[in-house]
């Protein structure tokens, strides 16, 4: 089966993967010294993501977004006040009853800093302000390497292991490689962005990796009666009133700030989404050995939020002067239409 097989048929590839990998751990789970190694494997891989990250961030880039100093303060409240409140009230409200696992992953879902790839690429296809969602994405990927696991350690309470020696594991692990990376721009950024398409199966395998070695720790832990077509129905509800109301959300807060079109599109995909690629790995450091079933969550709402966005920057691209109004996701069904 070919990428090209799998992109005629409106299948991201990235995302087949996905799916196979929790797969693959379900039917082959790492045990014993192969589960060790795997995490080993996991924990370099994931300090070689974060150096990565450092090294092709462009720190003047990153400095002259901050003339765009509403729009990223309106992300950022979005990523780390609005969704912690909608993650507290969900847990509290929602009529779906989920497991105590789907639950604190849901939770954990909304301390996740926002995306950057998916939010560049989505803001260029409706006609946004592409240099504005760089560096918000950036600035939230940056404060989450602060604030999601400070905010994990309030909110998940026992869930997250983020003792003194946790803190200094996420220093360890994932903080100081970006900083390294950063150190090291001047040498080897240029390398790096020579070779973006050798190295773009770093990134996503070192993710791969992070999801085997998870979800294989909760196939032994035998709790996967616990994710029942049911309860992941009722998940796949929650996580699109989620998405709803964070798009809703922004797109009134950049209506009160009084952004122009395009800051508006760059603000209000940026505010509804959620990285992967960071929240993954912070889940294997906070949770350890239980970040199985906690992270099921957030890989469901990446799906969603390309696909609803993908849907929204259809409609605005075939409408560059009028100012987007997100509504409701509707069914996955429509994604062919949009």
């Amino acid at each position: 089966m070919s990428l090209q097989w799998l992109r005629r048929r409106g299948v991201d590839p990235y995302m087949a993967a996905l799916a196979g990998t929790v797969g693959l751990a379900a039917l082959f789970p790492a045990t014993g010294t192969a589960a060790r190694s795997a995490a080993v494997a996991c924990d370099v891989a994931v300090a070689l993501l974060f150096f990565l990250y450092g090294a092709r961030l462009s720190t003047r880039e990153t400095l002259a977004g901050l003339r765009h100093a509403r729009l990223h303060g309106l992300v950022l409240a979005c990523t780390f006040v609005l969704f912690p409140l909608l993650g507290l009230a969900t847990a509290v409200l929602t009529p779906v009853p989920l497991t105590d696992q789907l639950r604190t992953g849901v939770l954990f879902l909304c301390l996740v800093p926002s995306t950057v790839q998916s939010s560049v690429a989505l803001t260029g296809a409706a006609r946004g302000d592409v240099p504005a969602a760089i560096c918000a994405g950036t600035y939230s990927s940056l404060a989450g390497l602060v604030l999601t696991p400070l905010l994990a350690a309030w909110l998940l309470g026992s869930h997250a292991e983020l003792s003194a020696d946790g803190l200094l594991r996420i220093a360890a692990q994932l903080l100081a490689p970006f900083v390294l990376g950063q150190v090291l721009r001047p040498w080897i950024g240029g390398f790096l962005g020579r070779h973006k398409r050798v190295l773009a199966p770093v990134d996503r395998g070192s993710i791969l990796l992070v999801v085997y070695t998870a979800f294989s720790a909760a196939t032994a832990q035998g709790i996967w009666h616990l994710a029942t077509p049911g309860a992941l129905l009722g998940l796949t509800a929650v996580l699109l009133a989620l998405l709803a109301a964070s798009l809703a959300a922004a797109r009134l807060g950049a209506r009160v700030l009084g952004l122009g079109r395009p800051a508006v599109v760059a603000a209000v995909l940026c505010g509804s989404q959620k990285s992967l690629a960071n929240g993954l790995p912070m889940a294997t450091v906070l949770f350890g050995s239980e970040a199985g079933l906690m992270v099921l969550p957030l890989m469901l709402y990446h799906q969603l939020q390309l696909v609803v966005g993908t849907i929204l920057a259809g409609r605005w691209s075939r409408a560059p002067e009028r100012a987007p109004t997100p509504r409701a996701p509707e069914p996955t069904t429509s994604a062919a239409r949009g």
